[in-house]
């Protein structure tokens, strides 16, 4: 049950970033207090093709790769639902990724 209620705080993390911005699997963990736990925000993030809302497309890895792009239905969806919002994608590497950052701990409040 611990997992199902980590999983729904990544949820409730990645629902506030902006369209148009992306963040890591490990700034959402470290968010959490779950410093390294990245992964699990990882399997969280695959999981969330069952959740609506959920866009699971603005969360990379701390390289700005699209390394779960293959949890995507098609074969570039996720490429492309990030290029839908503006963001640019050359070879799963998303350009200008210090700029298009969105860091969980300066952007909401402490839990």
């Amino acid at each position: 049950m611990a997992e199902a209620n980590f999983f729904e705080k990544v949820y409730q993390v990645a629902i506030q970033i902006p369209y148009g911005r992306v963040t890591s699997y490990g700034a959402i963990a470290k968010y959490l207090g779950a410093a390294g736990s990245a992964r699990m925000v990882g399997w969280a993030m695959n999981a969330s093709g069952k959740k609506e809302n959920v866009p699971a497309h603005r969360v990379v890895n701390r390289k700005g790769l699209l390394t779960g792009k293959h949890h995507f239905q098609g074969t570039n969806l996720m490429q492309q639902l990030l290029e839908s919002e503006g963001v640019e994608v050359i070879e799963h590497q998303i350009q200008n990724f210090e700029t298009l950052f969105w860091d969980p701990m300066t952007n909401l409040p402490p839990l």
